[in-house]
């Protein structure tokens, strides 16, 4: 195993175009996971044609990168300007941002460069350890029953986060949750709440919905405060943390590998869950809870230690199994397709080169994620020295775009100022916009995954009871939800209030 990943790193560092493939992702994937809207997936889907033209080693190396670099790029518009590169930056705004408004933007920045790397690092050097047990492992122990407890759980703890109370985070999550009901019935392929419109028959876009909750509404809120006179620009620093500081957070650091590395490796779930999860747990665990979403670094940490995480493990269920990890995957799926290859156990046997190939690419991806990332951070961070007067005009513009050219549809683009113009009356009020994208992130997935509980077991409900990890996750659950109402309803009014 040592030779193979010894080959294939001296074949990726001394062939000119395998090189020059990989320094291209590289960049690719962090300037386009930057970009609002317009993120790594939308760079996956223009250039999934032009693979047909490379070897089948050198496209799914490229695309290994993007994943890569792309899931870390979306978190420096996440904190500097609180828009979300990609779904799975979103839990990072909450507390990215408000650090920057603290002038704090180096440290979060900081601190995002290098948990990024140290998740994806640990996920990509556990992925070439363990691809062939982990996987046959996750596939006995995670059906449907499993992913289902597993979102279960995530809702109960998704209430408590960005929130002023427990009531309004709930209303959010199932705000969240009957968004995600539009469209068609995953049971018996019916149309649901479509209204007649055949936009709504695929549900409402996930990527215009984030955009309006976080960037638009953000608009609205800085203009406001800027009519008021009560704005006040925030100050630039590049005051990256200290080595104590992230000692503090050792604990957060691998606890979010863990969660990311185990979101990563189920079929569908990938770095999306893994980053809501991993926030959502670091504020269940936290003796200050309330802090989060006010600029705490833990929530940072917390969100791209697990996304990165997710990345090389998503890539076990892919190689090993054929099942797509995530949407990206999903594509690199199509260039085996498009080669004529089929991913599975034999990928070992018949293409080992191609697999080490993507595992050295990946971890030395990571690596430079690191460097890649303290040098944009001393330069983008600059950026907020610019009045927002101006910056609003290319924010609005550059989210327009990116909700536009998701699906070239102008009604992405109305979907995207209608969630904006709620989110911000929302966030005025205390609701959470974080338990809306969250709803409608899991909703989806669970339902069906309910769905194909409820077919495959003749519509018993005693099966999340019976299965053991199953049982374990809907236990954890409701113990937390009550805990949660116990907590509030001993709240005294005025902390309430």
């Amino acid at each position: 195993m040592l030779w193979d990943f010894i080959h294939s790193t001296i074949h990726l560092f001394t062939d000119p175009v395998t090189l020059l493939i990989f320094v291209s992702g590289l960049l690719g994937g962090m300037l386009f996971g930057a970009i609002p809207g317009v993120n790594m997936l939308t760079l996956g889907a223009v250039i999934l044609p032009f693979t047909a033209h490379m070897s089948a080693e050198n496209a799914i190396m490229l695309y290994s990168v993007i994943y890569c670099a792309g899931v870390f790029g979306g978190a420096i518009t996440a904190i500097l300007f609180n828009i979300p590169g990609a779904p799975e930056n979103a839990p990072t705004a909450l507390d990215g941002y408000p650090l920057t408004q603290k002038g704090q933007a180096g440290k979060a920045v900081g601190a995002a460069v290098l948990c990024s790397a140290l998740g994806g690092f640990a996920s990509a050097l556990l992925m070439i350890i363990a691809t062939p047990l982990i996987a046959s492992w996750a596939v006995r122990q995670f059906g449907p029953p499993e992913v289902f407890a597993l979102i279960f759980f995530g809702l109960t703890v998704a209430a408590s986060v960005g929130a002023k109370t427990l009531w309004k985070g709930w209303l959010s999550v199932l705000l969240g949750l009957l968004i995600a009901t539009v469209g068609t019935d995953p049971a018996g392929g019916y149309a649901r709440f479509s209204f007649g419109t055949y936009y709504l028959l695929a549900g409402v876009s996930f990527i215009p919905m984030v955009l309006g909750f976080f960037a638009i509404s953000e608009v609205f809120i800085q203009g406001e405060k800027m009519v008021t006179g009560t704005r006040k620009a925030p100050k630039v620093s590049l005051d990256f943390p200290s080595f104590a500081e992230f000692w503090r957070l050792k604990i957060a650091v691998l606890r979010s590998m863990v969660i990311g590395f185990f979101a990563g490796i189920l079929p569908g779930i990938g770095a999306v869950l893994a980053a809501f999860m991993s926030y959502s747990v670091a504020v269940r665990w936290s003796r200050h809870p309330e802090k989060f979403g006010t600029g705490e670094l833990e929530g940072v940490v917390a969100s791209e230690t697990a996304n990165n995480a997710a990345t090389g493990a998503a890539m076990i269920p892919l190689l090993a199994l054929g099942l797509p990890g995530g949407a990206l995957t999903a594509m690199m799926l199509g260039v085996f397709q498009i080669h004529g290859m089929e991913p599975g156990p034999l990928i070992f046997v018949t293409s080992k080169d191609l697999v080490w190939t993507t595992f050295s690419a990946m971890l030395f991806a990571n690596i430079a994620i690191l460097g890649l990332g303290w040098l944009q951070t001393k330069t983008v961070v600059h950026l907020l020295a610019v009045p927002f007067r101006f910056l609003s005009p290319a924010i609005l513009l550059l989210a327009t775009i990116g909700a536009y050219a998701l699906r070239n549809l102008i009604v992405d683009v109305w979907v995207m100022f209608v969630a904006g113009i709620i989110g911000y009356f929302l966030r005025r009020s205390g609701y959470s916009v974080a338990g809306i994208v969250l709803g409608l992130v899991l909703g989806d997935l669970g339902e069906a995954a309910f769905v194909k509980t409820m077919q495959l077991t003749g519509y018993s409900l005693t099966t999340f009871l019976s299965r053991p990890v199953c049982g374990a996750l809907v236990a954890v659950g409701v113990l937390t939800l009550l805990w949660n109402f116990y907590a509030e309803l001993r709240r005294p009014p005025a902390a309430a209030a």
